[in-house]
């Protein structure tokens, strides 16, 4: 049975200020390396919006500016026959942590200097509440470390990124012991990291909110997970 290969971490450089591609090279190269379907986890943090010129205290529609990546690749992945799905990597004021979100309304984080301020601890119902995924990022990386698990749905098991020791065999521990999600990404910022994660599904979901049903189901392999 076909498998379809899925992208859960990407950061495009329209929005990501570590990111180094633009739309067009990320949905060509995910093209190329045979891949479905791609989440587009810009950083949420405030790199980010110092990054791009926003005022974190203004009213104003600060998500446009940062769904800009999203909105490239969506326009790109459609060009070349890929499904994109939204998604963000934030990080609080508390820690160095990173959260991989999913399905998260735009209302929810539209906000940043009371996101920033607030925590995982109260963000997380919030979010759940919402119906979005909430999922720690490489939570063994330095200066990273694991959230309490009741404040997580997921664990990113397998971070393959090559520029970082991310200790995955940890994070895979983490997940078992607490029964949480186990998700894989490529934590794609360069050309070399294309293609290098993600998951391996028999189905592929139409939209963001099937992705989630899909990652909540468990029913797909991490790519690249022993």
């Amino acid at each position: 049975m076909e498998q379809y290969r899925i992208e859960t971490h990407l950061h495009t450089n329209h929005t990501s200020k570590c990111g180094w591609l633009d739309a067009a090279a990320l949905a060509e190269g995910y093209a190329q390396a045979g891949y479905a379907a791609v989440a587009v986890t810009d950083h949420y943090n405030r790199d980010t919006f110092e990054y791009l010129d926003l005022d974190t205290t203004s009213p104003g529609d600060v998500m446009s500016h940062f769904l800009d990546g999203f909105r490239r690749m969506e326009a790109e992945c459609a060009r070349r026959g890929l499904k994109v799905y939204k998604g963000a990597e934030l990080r609080f004021d508390e820690c160095c942590n990173d959260y991989l979100l999913y399905n998260c309304p735009d209302e929810l984080l539209a906000r940043p200097e009371e996101v920033f301020r607030m925590g995982i601890a109260a963000f997380a119902p919030l979010a759940r509440e919402a119906g979005a995924l909430l999922v720690q990022a490489h939570p063994y990386r330095k200066k990273c470390t694991p959230a309490f698990a009741c404040y997580l749905d997921g664990v990113e098991v397998c971070n393959l990124n090559p520029r970082h020791e991310s200790n995955n065999p940890r994070a895979e521990e983490y997940a078992a012991l607490h029964g949480l999600l186990r998700t894989g990404g490529s934590d794609c910022h360069r050309t070399e990291d294309i293609g290098q994660g993600g998951i391996l599904a028999r189905t592929l979901p139409e939209d963001t909110a099937a992705l989630v049903r899909l990652l909540r189901s468990g029913e797909y392999t991490v790519i690249g997970a022993e």
